[in-house]
């Protein structure tokens, strides 16, 4: 016999228990529970439009993730002014159904040209205070660049695409405001495929919130 056979063999049982190495169950080898959920964790897009006040902590949360190193955020709020004049509050209308589909179609478009893991857009309807936001654009990404273009196109885009309108509150008036950037205000006439039933909806209620009182006829 070898030198290790016959020294193996001088062991009772007790010292073999003893001095083998500790056997270790099975699962002490599978991936924890925590880094499951890691691989496992799947993209979402948060999209709220609500009257309630918007919390900037709530949003960012919504798209933190383990897996990303950087969150980016856009928050845009009521300001105390305009062209000279002091404004009380701003109040929102939105036609939903569009409003959220063209919210969903910037997120997709997002996650078309940079690497994010979650998005959130929540704004509010209604009155908003000064100070207070309306809105709250948040994205997160493993690295900074990504997330801080996808907000910077995230709040250009939903400018000039998504149907929204604002009344600014002044101390003794008020006037509602449509989005220079908004591409269907800017010029209706080069966007023929504008006068679907959708946009003769926006265009009615836009125009009737500026007072002018629209008839519509059958030709």
């Amino acid at each position: 016999m070898s030198s290790l056979e016959i020294s193996s063999s001088s062991f009772n049982r007790e010292t073999k228990l003893l001095l083998s190495p500790p056997l270790v169950e099975d699962s002490a080898f599978e991936p924890s529970r925590k880094d499951i959920d890691e691989v496992e964790e799947k993209s979402k897009d948060v999209i709220n439009f609500t009257a309630e006040k918007l919390s900037v902590d709530e949003v960012s949360q919504l798209v933190m993730s383990p897996l990303c190193g950087a969150v980016s955020l856009f928050v845009g709020t009521t300001r105390n002014n305009f062209e000279g004049k002091k404004v009380i509050s701003l109040e929102y209308e939105a036609y939903l159904p569009m409003a959220k589909n063209e919210v969903k179609k910037i997120c997709s478009d997002i996650r078309q040209k940079w690497p994010v893991k979650h998005i959130a857009v929540f704004h509010r309807l209604g009155l908003v205070p000064v100070s207070e936001a309306s809105i709250i654009i948040a994205v997160s990404s493993a690295h900074r660049a990504a997330s801080l273009e996808a907000v910077s196109y995230a709040i250009d885009t939903l400018k000039a695409k998504v149907p929204i309108w604002k009344k600014e509150i002044y101390e003794e008036s008020s006037s509602w405001k449509g989005n220079k950037e908004c591409f269907w205000l800017s010029n209706p006439r080069n966007h023929r495929s504008l006068w679907t039933h959708d946009y003769s909806i926006l265009w009615i209620r836009f125009l009737s919130g500026l007072g002018i009182q629209i008839n519509i006829t059958d030709t």
